[in-house]
């Protein structure tokens, strides 16, 4: 970790919260947290809820939960690789199962933008319940970064 990141940890934390978890609404909806960040990587916490279960016999969260886990860590770990806020945007995410989401128990996924090139970001990613060698899901994927900011810009001129 670089040493001019550490004293902007807590601003960039707040901005992750607030911009990025809190803004966008499925992020929002399923409750997703910070549970750790540095740059390049993000790491999120989906908690166990019982509106999130995809077999109410077996308890276990939906893979479409886990899938919006794994897609919106991917993503944030891009943002957290960019020297400037660009907008980005899922080009290709492969997800690999290993095994199913245990019931009653908060799903971590952690992801890694191991390249950004002028237009497409690269990431690896494990969704686990904090056991890294326990893995309930790989994935890779990429990433578009626009070269505009995201700015409102007026069609019209």
């Amino acid at each position: 970790m670089s040493d001019s990141f550490l004293p902007q940890k807590d601003e960039i934390k707040r901005r992750l919260e607030g911009r990025y978890v809190g803004a966008v609404p499925h992020n929002r909806a399923l409750n997703l947290r910070v549970a750790d960040y540095r740059p390049e990587h993000l790491s999120l916490a989906l908690p166990y809820r019982e509106n999130l279960v995809g077999n109410p016999e077996t308890g276990v969260l939906h893979g479409g939960c886990i899938t919006s886990l794994i897609d919106a860590t991917c993503g944030g770990a891009v943002i957290m690789s960019l020297v400037a806020p660009r907008r980005i945007a899922t080009l290709d995410l492969r997800i690999d199962y290993v095994r199913p989401a245990l019931p009653h128990q908060e799903v971590i996924c952690d992801a890694h933008c191991y390249k950004v090139t002028r237009h497409v970001a690269f990431v690896r990613a494990t969704a686990h319940h904090g056991d890294h060698t326990s893995p309930i899901a790989t994935a890779s994927g990429t990433f578009v970064v626009f070269r505009d900011t995201g700015a409102n810009v007026d069609e019209g001129s």
